[in-house]
Order: structure tokens, then sequence, then C-alpha cells
């Protein structure tokens, strides 16, 4: 496994490997099977908006030389009583379907946290969806639920929007 900081010319593998895993875990939440989602969070101008936000740290991961899975992460990103400087927030970790159980998620998250220990962090914090099975998986992580969210996007199944806010203490 690698995982490489992106740059503007990595985008095409950014946009292939975000829909592919978006389509193959995540349709199911949607009334318009996720059009409006992967048309306003996983295009070129998307990814290069995020890539010029000195916030927004975004990787790619790869098993062997094939692009699997990426991460994204607000490095400065307050949670209730945990400052800018303290917490960082795991917005985005996505793998496509064939890179499931092969230890990659549990390697991914060990580099959040060396890279939250690199930045002097005391937390990392993401939203889960409370209906998915990664919730358990960031419990093994050492993450735990904190507080509950509700997505706003009418585009979106009612009973589908609950997240689960997460921690882990560094």
């Amino acid at each position: 496994m690698k995982i490489k900081p992106c740059i503007e010319s990595d985008i095409p593998d950014l946009i292939l490997v975000a829909r592919q895993s978006y389509n193959e875990h995540y349709l199911h939440l949607w009334y318009d099977a996720g059009a409006w989602y992967l048309e306003n969070n996983f295009t070129h101008q998307q990814f290069s908006e995020e890539l010029t936000d000195t916030n927004a740290a975004l990787f790619l991961i790869f098993n062997e030389h094939t692009p699997v899975g990426f991460l994204k992460l607000n490095i400065d990103k307050s949670y209730e009583n945990f400052s800018d400087a303290e917490a960082l927030e795991l917005e985005r970790i996505y793998f496509i379907k064939s890179a499931s159980n092969l230890g990659l998620g549990k390697a991914t998250i060990s580099f959040v946290k060396d890279y939250a220990k690199q930045k002097s962090k005391s937390i990392i914090w993401l939203k889960a969806m409370d209906s998915a099975p990664s919730v358990e998986f960031y419990k093994k992580q050492g993450f735990t639920i904190h507080s509950d969210y509700t997505l706003p996007y009418t585009q979106m199944k009612v009973e589908l929007r609950g997240m689960y806010v997460m921690v882990k203490e560094i």
C-alpha cells in the first residue's frame, strides 16, 4: 500500500476512485441514485478547489500501482471544545469495493493518526453514516461515538440522513 499526496495532475484518478467507490457503496442513500451528490462533489473543478485550500490535504491510496481509495483531511478543524490547533477532521476516506478487507483501511487510519501527531493534534474526528458498517470499523480503530448529526440534503432519503460524529484521542 502507498499513500500519496495529491497534486493537480492526480485529479483524473481522484475522480475515478471517488465516483467508483461512491457508486459501489452509497447510491442507496439517494432518491436520484446519487446524481446530485456526484455532480457537486466529485468533479475536476471541486477537486481543483480542494487542492488549493491550504487547510485541506488530499491523498490517493494505492494497492500496488493501482489507485483504490482516497482520503481528505481538514488539517485545522475545530470540534466542540477542541480548537482548530487541537483537532483534525477526517472528512473522507473512500475505497473501491475490490479494496475491501485487505487491511488498507486500518493502515490508512494509522497514517492519519501519524499525520495528526506530526501536526500536534489532540484528536481526530469524523462523521460516519449511522447505518453504515464503517461505524464498527472506526470503533475498532479507537474512535468513539460523540454525537449525532443529520445531513441536510433534500435529495437524500430522510431515513438515511443520520450520522455519528466520532472522535479518537491521540
